[in-house]
């Protein structure tokens, strides 16, 4: 990045990186047509292999940047030491912002100014498969925690069908501080669960809300319940009990045009 660049700019040019470790991860996103990598990280240590020979021939085919570092250093770039496998690659994602760029304002003049969150959604397929439907819909975007969730890398991308960089993603740490900030800064927090008592389609559709999606097995947690304004659920017929996440938050994503 130029270094004419102001603080902010290269706080928010930061701020729209993702990182993905691992060898085979790292080689598939290279493959990825719609892909921005920006840097290849690589332990000095690593051994020759016929992988590590694709993903460097891969990175030098795109022109990427290659810098080496010790174990230690790196494993501070991935965050996982155990699973990085010496390899980390950061890709430019212009629309994978912080919560902090959200404003309600914003959010009640667009068409539809509903967003979907997700609470320790842990399987990397059904994330992509959520950002694949919230990009299709009317959806402003997706808020997706760093902690809890399954992490944005190639297997979510893949699994998106390359949308992953195409949709607004909104990051935080946690969950819940994210949208209690929310919640303080004018947000109607809506959490999805077979506890609700109101039906979707009864939800007033005026104001900008916040659907928040749980873990795949448990659901919302409970102090994750507690924060949303009301809790809805999706009727359902034929004694089904209940619907995978992904199309659940299908459901709810569309619910503005129905």
């Amino acid at each position: 990045m130029p270094d004419s660049k102001t603080y902010t700019d290269k706080k928010a040019f930061f701020d729209s990186m993702l990182t993905i470790f691992g060898r085979k991860p790292v080689l598939e996103a290279l493959t990825l047509d719609d892909l921005q990598p920006y840097r290849l990280h690589l332990a000095e240590d690593n051994r020759p292999s016929e992988i590590m020979n694709n993903i460097l021939q891969r990175a030098k085919q795109q022109n990427i940047e290659v810098k080496y570092h010790d174990r230690q250093a790196l494993s501070r770039l991935s965050g996982n030491k155990r699973q990085d496998q010496g390899v980390v690659l950061d890709i430019q994602a212009p629309r994978y912002q912080p919560i902090s760029a959200l404003q309600f304002e914003t959010m009640r003049n667009q068409a539809c100014g509903d967003l979907i969150a997700l609470e320790n959604v842990t399987n990397p397929q059904n994330i992509g498969m959520i950002i694949r439907s919230v990009g299709a819909s009317p959806c402003a975007g997706i808020i997706i925690p760093q902690q809890g969730c399954a992490k944005i890398d190639a297997m979510v991308i893949k699994a998106s069908a390359g949308t992953a960089l195409k949709v607004p993603i909104y990051h935080m740490q946690s969950a819940y501080a994210g949208l209690k900030m929310l919640k303080q800064g004018g947000f109607r927090i809506i959490g999805l669960s077979s506890q609700g008592t109101t039906g979707l389609a009864e939800i007033d559709q005026q104001l900008p809300s916040v659907f928040v999606m749980g873990n795949e097995t448990r659901g919302l947690s409970k102090k994750m319940a507690d924060l949303c304004h009301q809790l809805v659920h999706i009727p359902l017929c034929n004694q089904v009990e209940s619907l995978n996440v992904s199309v659940a938050a299908s459901i709810v994503a569309f619910r503005s045009i129905f």
